[in-house]
């Protein structure tokens, strides 16, 4: 068989019939996947069509008709004859309503017929020469096999897990019916991720807080089980908060977790989530990079947005997009899951937005060689999400557009409900579809919002101020080494060092104020869109090199005489 960028397609609504959105989609669908199109235009007869196909000889001719059902039969009787009458027989694609593609089944001249009812992946899979009527099989069961399958289009990620074990099954088996939903993301409940392993520790008040209760390996099994059916999607799980190599064991024994989601500094002490200090985490965390990186399992490290939740600088937020692939690359980690969330704080604007992505994009990228992979995840803020459901669909499909300027690999899709309550089953669905209209927009054509001057005004500045911190941390070494004794080897990765950039406040956060193991100290605006550190007193922006010189500035001997594993 020909390559698709050997095989050409002609294409036109037949009759007299002058719709032809539906014929133009599917000529952009196949043009994005490597084939030769050329539209002929509306409302031409079935014996023009046969000319034009003596004359092109087009691989296929794809037509489409919406009007009279009953005048599809008579028009396929003519089409067919005037191909045989040219001698030509390409194979035929029909698109039309329900009742015209019921009418041109049963000519029985078609080799595809569309009705607008299929889901995108049969479409791409007919294209690419694929069975539609696939079986588990047919579905690639890793992510990069995934996400190669599947482009040009982005995989579509849902968290999804409710109160009650049986519910989430049901859910989980309704969605994968729907096939609008590649990479289902579990949601266990805080008792599951801290105390997995430890029933007598779990409060039984918080049963289903946050998520599913799964409290066996047979639970996970039961949901693994649920989502093979309908498109087979891929599953994946957070990581535990306690015994995180053990957890990840489990998921990868139960869910065959599809990439793992580990963050560098949190799960601990600082958000509340665990026992465990800031330097006990970051420990674990990198042991837990490497077991994936061991395995060949992709990694997430979800630690930028951490800190853009708790309304850190744009600045911080950048750095640490950085730290976190940094250590990952440093883990071993080949395959690495860059998320990008926007809308972070809210208030944030498209253009700071985009910036800032952009910041970090290039920093992440810049660690990219041969043994480092990056994977580009978007997804929308959870808090900016209105608890008016109309409202929160335009933000859910604003902020996919918006997005869709980095070329995402996957799109972490967040339920429109999610300012109300977690999203059911009927809601994935619905917010899945809402993206997939947008996303399907945006590749038939889009203007490049990277280019804008203000995105590349923002973006010159982060990479520029994240690099001052990132400095500053780097110059932390001896000063860690009096302190905690063993010599200091590289900054970037040393549990003792990050901990101490947290203690005293170069990676620091307002929602940290009053946390022992931080410093809490910085203060945030949302100023022309963009997050961005304040002097407490003034009030007036300040740029990151005064608020680091600050800081260091004001180190001293006398209070460096902290714990910094606590």
């Amino acid at each position: 068989m020909k390559r698709n960028s050997q095989l050409k397609i002609i294409g036109a609504s037949m009759g007299d019939c002058v719709h032809v959105a539906g014929v133009l989609n599917f000529l952009r669908l196949a043009g994005s996947l490597g084939y030769d199109t050329e539209f002929l235009g509306a409302a031409r007869s079935p014996e023009d069509l046969a000319l034009s196909v003596r004359e092109k000889r087009p691989d296929i001719l794809a037509v489409g008709y919406r009007l009279n059902p009953e005048s599809v039969t008579r028009l396929t009787e003519r089409l067919k004859k005037a191909l045989d009458l040219q001698g030509v027989h390409p194979k035929l694609i029909f698109g039309g309503t329900p009742p015209c593609a019921e009418k041109a089944r049963d000519s029985g001249i078609f080799d595809a017929v569309f009705s607008g009812t299929e889901d995108l992946d049969e479409i791409i899979a007919y294209l690419k020469g694929e069975t539609v009527d696939r079986t588990e099989e047919d579905y690639p069961g890793t992510l990069l096999g995934r996400i190669s399958w599947k482009a040009p289009y982005p995989l579509l990620r849902h968290h999804f897990g409710l109160p009650s074990l049986e519910d989430t099954i049901r859910g989980i088996e309704k969605i994968a019916d729907s096939k609008v939903l590649d990479v289902i993301s579990l949601g266990p409940d805080q008792n599951a991720q801290e105390n997995f392993f430890h029933p007598e520790d779990m409060d039984p008040d918080q049963d289903g807080a946050g998520g599913v209760p799964v409290r066996t390996p047979e639970d996970f099994l039961a949901l693994y089980r649920a989502s093979r059916r309908g498109n087979y999607p891929l599953m994946r799980c957070y990581s535990g908060t306690r015994d995180v190599l053990k957890f990840a064991q489990v998921l990868l024994n139960t869910i065959n977790n599809a990439w793992a989601a580990i963050p560098l500094c949190w799960y601990n002490v600082l958000d509340g989530r665990g026992p465990r200090t800031v330097v006990e985490s970051i420990r674990e965390s990198q042991a837990a990079m490497a077991w994936h990186a061991e395995r060949g399992i992709p990694v997430e490290v979800n630690e930028s947005h951490h800190w853009s939740l708790r309304d850190a600088p744009d600045s911080v937020a950048v750095a640490a997009a950085y730290l976190a692939a940094y250590n990952a690359k440093k883990m071993g980690v080949r395959d690495y899951v860059a998320q990008f969330m926007f809308n972070t704080p809210p208030g944030t604007s498209a253009i700071m937005d985009l910036g800032k992505m952009l910041a970090k994009l290039e920093l992440i990228e810049s660690l990219a060689d041969e043994n480092f992979r990056v994977i580009r995840q978007v997804r929308a803020g959870l808090s900016s999400f209105p608890q008016d459901f109309g409202l929160a669909k335009g933000q859910l499909a604003t902020s996919t557009l918006v997005s869709m300027a980095l070329k995402p690999h996957i799109v972490h899709v967040v339920g429109f409900c999610e300012g109300d309550h977690a999203a059911t089953a009927e809601d994935v669905i619905e917010s899945c579809k809402i993206v997939r209209g947008v996303i399907r927009n945006c590749l038939e054509g889009m203007p490049d919002l990277t280019k804008d001057e203000r995105v590349q005004e923002r973006k010159v500045r982060l990479l520029e101020e994240a690099r001052v911190l990132l400095d500053a941390i780097s110059s932390l070494p001896q000063i860690v080494k009096d302190l905690s004794g063993p010599e200091i080897g590289d900054p970037l990765t040393s549990p003792e060092v990050l901990a101490f950039a947290i203690k005293v406040g170069l990676l620091d956060a307002p929602h940290l104020v009053g946390n022992p193991f931080a410093s809490g100290k910085v203060e945030t605006r949302v100023v022309g869109g963009a997050c961005v550190a304040v002097d407490p007193v003034s009030k007036k922006t300040i740029s990151e090199k005064e608020r680091v010189d600050s800081i260091l500035a004001t180190i001293e001997k006398s209070e460096l005489l902290v714990n910094v594993a606590g």
